[in-house]
């Protein structure tokens, strides 16, 4: 079932449903099928979420972008398995997705450190704010060709050693190696492009 996030927040006037307990809604919602349902739920934990989010992730933004992707999983979530405790199961499901996200983040810091890309002349990364060079980086390496962005992301983002990344992709030695230089070349060249047009 694909729903549109606003769906859930058409001005349900909350007053209303809010003698009828949790655990109605969702058995509503199972029932009926009808978003509604869970637009009344969602609302009743919309700040609950955005605190957690803002509480790992210390961004406004990045926090109310956390809380739909939450809102996304829950929708998800709730079709395969029962809830019982609904209020720490969002909770869990929040907490995770933030954790996830940090932890992305703190692979493509060290990518950027270990590939010097912040002391590349060229790319100026200092004059940027952090988390745009992040972006920036994220987006060159989704833009190298398949063999060059396999093997960076097996050797920078998962620690693979060349040895595993030959038994991994079936490349040889020489080719993870000429992969993995021209991909670093590579990404130095896109991400410099992407700030001179930033």
């Amino acid at each position: 079932m694909h729903l549109s996030i606003n769906a859930y927040f058409n001005s349900v006037p909350k007053d209303i449903y809010a003698h009828i307990s949790d655990q109605e809604l969702l058995d509503k919602f199972k029932r009926d099928q009808d978003s509604i349902w869970l637009g009344i739920l969602l609302q009743r934990y919309t700040l609950m979420l955005l605190g957690v989010c803002m509480k790992y992730l210390k961004d406004e933004e990045a926090a109310k972008d956390a809380v739909q992707q939450v809102f996304l999983k829950v929708i998800s979530e709730l079709q395969k398995y029962p809830v019982d405790y609904l209020k720490s199961w969002l909770y869990t499901i929040a907490r995770n997705h933030c954790l996830m996200q940090l932890r992305d983040k703190t692979k493509l810091i060290s990518v950027s450190e270990e590939m010097n890309l912040a002391d590349e002349p060229s790319t100026n990364l200092s004059a940027l704010d952090k988390e745009h060079s992040l972006i920036l980086l994220e987006q060159s390496v989704n833009e190298l060709n398949a063999p060059q962005k396999t093997c960076v992301t097996l050797f920078y983002l998962q620690k693979k050693s060349y040895q595993e990344i030959v038994e991994s992709t079936g490349f040889s030695l020489l080719q993870v190696k000429s992969y993995i230089q021209n991909g670093k070349r590579n990404l130095k060249l896109l991400v410099a492009q992407k700030m001179s047009q930033s």
